[in-house]
């Protein structure tokens, strides 16, 4: 019998965190082989500086574990949400990668059905040189597999089954008109059917002497990370299926799509997942029965990624080569300026690492803002509202001058505006009752359509500043929205409302099914296009750290003189880098244009308690108004300034023709006064400032158009202290020449 090796020399636990080993002893009597499986999850197509060091840790770990003997396997979402270098050529360079690493199968994940189902089965599955996997996927409405449910490989002599399945949820991940064909059915009830398959002593269907289940599935959202295995399975849902459904013929689970780190042992067996984008390589170790087919040891470990590339090695060398040529292809476009920022814009953080998708960011709400601002020219929205998940990267103020002399300290880069939002959506325009609307907003709790939850169960839409939402999340589910106000009105149930979104979103998408009860418009516009408009027509940008939604509890409507007012705030603070922590609210009554201080009170951990007596010589009822500081956010009643009202005229001079810059004349009056300040006009997102004259006048040169017909534009007054802000949308014709 060979001798155990000596990674199987530790003593046996029951679960284990991250780079720990954990083992089960073989039998005395018992000849091995050493088999090694590697696992990937979540790559999320890194092409950059990092793409070497992670496949120098593939093949350092191969070097030693015996080329022969091992095997790469992915649990999915290798593309998708990619970096520029990636996602500029459809994914092409993180294929080739993998190839180049001879991955050998991999579970799809959801995003490899971003583009649709005839994309992965043509393109991407053309491209690939290892197998896509898929047993819980079917022909829509049957239980016949659209994809391979397993491939076998033999490894050291023995026969490696992988099984790959894909979250449930697939279906509310991406966008719908991709996966009409499509059902996607439960990962265990699959990954057990095939399991049984290959085990049942019939060479003829399939068998193997080790099965490895890939899930495109993890540990939940609910949990934090570092939580214990007995924590996550205590959490229920689909990670505890997992665990403890799965059939006892897999000898070994991995991971992924929560994008949690961890590497434990249930019962004897590895559950792995390795964080994301590469950072961290899975590692088993197995020591197989060769009589039997039996696992008699198991270790099991996240191996770090290299700090340093070795191009010794043949297949880095390989990968350098096709990463190399990656960069060199996106920086011709990438490293082109767009914008300017003044401050780090990014998406909320938790535990110090970004993408914290139950809580608001500062990064989400300018987003919206460029939804609801970036169609003066096709529609008027009134708001603008996107998902989390959809905010793939950040905008940080810091330059990188190394590879791009152009980006300095404040630069925003093509390949940094499109990282943001590297899914292609159109932006489209929903027209929404206010009833909808609320409910939408209430699918931020989220259910699957079978009423089950998800592994993230709260997702926090990024909402346009013109929106205020309070949440009480203890009320029952419908009940949780307690108010929501646009441009300071409260919602009204029966008025219809135009959201910009993207078309992920207006379709269903992220479990927001309440989008589909409204009139859906897809203006054709790419929504990365949008957004870099608006980026470089609203330079310099800073971030804005005012939330759009708190939570509340007893905040009332209104309150009369003499009464007894008791409430608590929570969720003041913003999480994105920069974010203000708020240290007090200022609490007013308000009344039309009166206002009554009542009082200041402490805020701690984004958290409030509001007390205080209505004044007795107050007449007629009152609204309450809170201000955080120094976030600015605003809850409750809004003040009304005390402004005069402006009035915008603006008109075409002269003739428009194709081809022809447009002269717009622009008036603005306050009351019978003209107003001083400036005025912005938008279109396509991108904005023209300009500084009205002494009587309240300005003279506005837009760019040609290329078509003719009717146009629209945005003029927007922006105010000053004696007069309110004001918009008003201008049409026009242009000719041909």
């Amino acid at each position: 019998m060979p001798a155990i090796p000596t990674r199987f020399a530790a003593p046996l636990g029951l679960a284990v965190a991250a780079t720990t080993l954990v083992l089960v002893p073989a039998p005395a009597h018992a000849a091995t082989v050493d088999i090694t499986l590697l696992n990937i999850n979540d790559f999320h197509g890194r092409i950059d500086e990092n793409t070497t060091k992670f496949a120098t840790t593939i093949e350092e770990i191969r070097a030693e574990a015996g080329d022969s003997n091992t095997l790469l396997l992915s649990a999915g979402d290798n593309i998708g949400a990619s970096l520029f270098a990636s996602s500029n050529q459809q994914d092409l360079p993180t294929i080739e990668v993998l190839n180049a690493l001879d991955l050998a199968g991999s579970a799809v994940g959801n995003h490899e059905f971003d583009r649709g189902f005839a994309d992965l089965e043509g393109r991407v599955q053309d491209a690939a040189d290892f197998d896509y996997l898929g047993a819980n996927v079917y022909a829509k409405g049957t239980t016949t597999p659209a994809l391979d449910e397993y491939a076998t490989y033999e490894v050291g002599g023995v026969t490696i089954g992988v099984i790959g399945v894909v979250t449930e949820e697939t279906s509310s991940l991406v966008s719908p008109a991709g996966i009409t064909s499509l059902t996607f059915g439960d990962p265990v009830v699959a990954v057990n059917r095939v399991a049984a398959q290959l085990s049942d002593g019939d060479a003829e269907n399939g068998e193997a002497d080790v099965l490895v289940a890939e899930y495109h599935e993890g540990a939940g959202a609910g949990t934090p990370d570092g939580s214990t295995l007995e924590e996550e399975v205590i959490a229920g849902g689909t990670f505890a299926d997992i665990v403890k459904n799965t059939s006892t013929e897999v000898d070994v689970i991995f991971t992924g799509h929560t994008h949690k780190q961890y590497a434990w042992t249930a019962d004897g067996r590895p559950v792995v997942q390795t964080g994301s984008y590469g950072e961290n390589i899975g590692r088993v170790d197995l020591a197989v029965d060769d009589a039997t087919g039996e696992v008699t040891a198991t270790a099991v470990e996240n191996v770090a990624r290299a700090a340093e590339a070795d191009l010794t090695l043949p297949r880095v060398a390989e990968v350098e080569a096709i990463t190399a040529e990656a960069l060199a292809d996106a920086a011709e476009v990438g490293n082109r300026p767009v914008a300017k920022i003044t401050a780090d814009i990014t998406t909320a953080y938790a535990d110090g690492k970004r993408d914290d998708r139950a809580s608001e960011s500062a990064l989400g709400g300018l987003v919206a803002n460029a939804l609801r601002d970036g169609l003066a020219d096709i529609g008027q929205p009134d708001l603008g509202l996107t998902n989390p998940g959809g905010l793939r990267a950040e905008l940080l103020f810091d330059g990188d001058t190394t590879a791009n002399p152009a980006n300095t300290d404040g630069v925003v880069t093509f390949a940094e505006a499109n990282a943001v939002l590297p899914f292609n959506n159109t932006v489209a325009l929903v027209k929404l009752t206010g009833a909808a609307l609320k409910k939408v907003l209430e699918q931020q709790w989220q259910t699957n359509p079978d009423g089950s939850v998800p592994s993230r169960p709260y997702l926090q839409l990024g909402m346009s500043d013109n929106v205020r939402v309070t949440a009480d999340p203890t009320k029952d589910a419908g009940e949780r929205i307690t108010s929501v106000h646009i441009d300071g009105v409260p919602l009204e149930e029966e008025k219809t409302y135009t959201v910009s979104t993207l078309s992920f979103l207006a379709t269903g998408g992220d479990n927001f099914r309440a989008f589909t009860e409204g009139t859906y418009t897809d203006t054709g516009l790419l929504d990365a296009e949008l957004w870099r408009d608006y980026l470089a027509g609203n330079a310099p940008l800073s971030p804005d750290f005012a939330r759009q939604q708190v939570e509340e509890s007893g905040l009332p409507t209104s309150v009369s003189a003499g009464d007894e007012v008791s409430f608590s705030l929570g969720k003041l603070d913003l999480t994105s880098l920069g974010s203000p922590v708020n240290t007090t609210v200022a609490v007013s009554l308000v009344q039309g244009k009166k206002s009554v201080r009542v009082g200041s009170f402490p805020v701690a951990e984004g958290a409030a308690e509001v007390s205080f007596t209505v004044p007795a010589d107050l007449a007629g009822t009152w609204g309450v108004s809170v201000l955080a500081q120094p976030s600015g956010t605003l809850v409750g009643a809004e003040p009304t300034p005390a402004k005069a009202d402006a009035t915008i005229t603006a008109s075409k001079k002269g003739k428009a023709k194709v081809g022809q810059k447009v002269t717009l004349k622009v008036s603005v009056a306050a009351g019978k006064a003209s107003a001083a300040g400036k005025v912005k006009v938008f279109r396509f997102g991108k904005a023209t400032t300009v500084k009205l004259n002494a009587k309240g006048k300005a003279t506005v040169k837009l760019a040609a158009y290329g078509k003719p017909g009717q146009k629209k534009v945005r003029v927007k007054y922006l105010g000053n202290a004696d007069t309110a802000s004001a918009t008003r949308i201008v049409k026009f014709w242009v000719t041909k020449k």
